[in-house]
This record gives structure tokens, sequence and C-alpha cells, in this order.
């Protein structure tokens, strides 16, 4: 790896995409194009982000499998940012494994993160769990570990675990800190609000106010009866019944309980 190719690797790692671009922007070799796709990618534009990054993938030789399946990753990354979630799973896994195979626990734990996002936004919360158990984020260098935490939070949330989301966040934000990239520490803030907003609106004996997740969390594990407009399900103390495929017999619950 040449001085300039080494020197806008450590400028994206750090977060700054246009000292990347300074060093590399009028090359052409295959390096050259993947670390100018990931910079683009960090300034925005995914469309050609994804060019430079195919155009990698197919520059770099048959045996520099590392620098491939690094694109792949990438690749991915930008997928997921783009909510394109029916870009091939299975070549992100192939990736992964070959980043292990190599010893680049780094980008392997990079491509795990990625699969379980997508998990999240799939709404496929037990398997996401199983895949992030699978993580160490021990050895991993700080960013990764600001990632691996959000990623931690973002399960939590979405079962409504609001005391260890918090406690994901806070580990999340000392790892942004430490890792000291302005883009990490904004995301971890970003999600750290959702905490502190308002997520639900209570109707109860004829007043309405604002509740945040630990609140919802608290009513919901009350054993009150809810008619729970955002599941589409009523429930108490030990029974959850879904009525998502019910729209009228929802309606009437719904009706019944403001009443």
């Amino acid at each position: 790896m040449d001085s300039l190719i080494a020197a806008a690797a450590r400028a994206l790692a750090a977060g700054d995409p246009l000292g990347a671009l300074k060093r590399v922007a009028l090359r052409d070799d295959a390096p050259a194009l993947a670390l100018r796709g990931i910079a683009m990618a960090q300034l925005g534009d995914l469309a050609r982000a994804k060019a430079l990054l195919k155009s990698a993938a197919r520059a770099f030789g048959p045996k520099e499998a590392i620098a491939r399946a690094r694109c792949a990753v990438a690749e991915a990354e930008i997928a997921l940012v783009s909510r394109d979630l029916s870009w091939p799973v299975k070549a992100l896994d192939a990736a992964r494994a070959t980043l292990e195979a190599h010893g680049d626990r780094v980008n392997a734990a990079h491509a795990r993160n990625l699969e379980i996002r997508r998990l999240l936004l799939l709404g496929r919360l037990d398997e996401a769990e199983r895949k992030i158990a699978e993580l160490d984020p021990a050895p991993l260098p700080a960013a990764s570990r600001a990632v691996h935490e959000l990623a931690v939070a973002g399960i939590a949330i979405r079962r409504l675990q609001t005391k260890a989301a918090r406690t994901a966040l806070a580990r999340a934000g000392r790892a942004a800190r430490e890792a000291d990239i302005p883009a990490l520490t904004a995301e971890v803030e970003s999600a750290s609000l959702v905490m502190n907003t308002a997520a639900a609106r209570l109707i109860a004996r004829g007043e309405e106010r604002l509740l945040l997740l630990e609140e919802v969390e608290a009513l919901l594990a009350s054993g009150a009866f809810v008619v729970d407009a955002c599941r589409h399900a009523v429930r108490d103390a030990g029974t959850l019944v879904s009525l998502a495929t019910r729209p009228v017999l929802f309606a009437l619950a719904r009706a019944l309980g403001e009443a």
C-alpha cells in the first residue's frame, strides 16, 4: 500500500472524506477507486459511491479476495442506507466469511453489524439478537463498538426494554467519543433522542397525554387493559390478542375503549 492510499484510508477511518479525496481523487487504480467510493458514500452521493465500488471490485484481481470482500461490505452499507433491502444478503455473508478467514476482524464485525441492522429494519428481532450474541465487541476499535452498541440499543428499544436501551446508548456514546468521529457521535445522539421524545398518546378517562417509551413500557407491564393502536391489538396482564388482520373489530374495540 503506497503512502497516499494509506493516508486516504486513515482519513476515511477518522470521518474525513474530503481529506481522503484530496489524496486519491485523480487516481483510477483499484484501491483508489474503493476509497473514493467510500468517501462519496460518506458525503451522501450514494449513486456515485455505488458505481465506484463496483468498478473497484472489478479492478481487483482474482487473488485479492480481501479487497473484493471489503468492497462488497461497502456496497451492502450503501444499500442499507438507501433502504434497498433487496440487496443480495448471500454476497454480504460470503464477504464476512472471507474477511473472518483472513483475520480481518474489524471489517468482518462491520459486515455482521450490517446484517443485524437489516434484520432490525425488517422487524426480525429474534434473528438480530442471535447474530448480535455471536459477536464480541471488546477487541474491536471504538467506532465498531459504537455501531455494535447502537444495534443492541435498537433491539432493546423495539422490545420496549428501556433500561437496557439507555445502557447500550451510553456505551455507544462513550465509544463514539473515543473514536472522535463527528458523524458517529451525531448518530448516537440522534438515536438517544428517541428515549426522550414522546412515543405514544394515551387516551384514558376522557383525557389525553403523551408518553415516553419508559412510560409505555410501564403501562404495558402494569396489567391494565390496553387497546394498542400502534400494534392493533388488545392486551391485559396475561393476554395479547392481535387484531391486525381484523380492522373492523379493532375499530370497534378502539371506539369502545375511548368511550
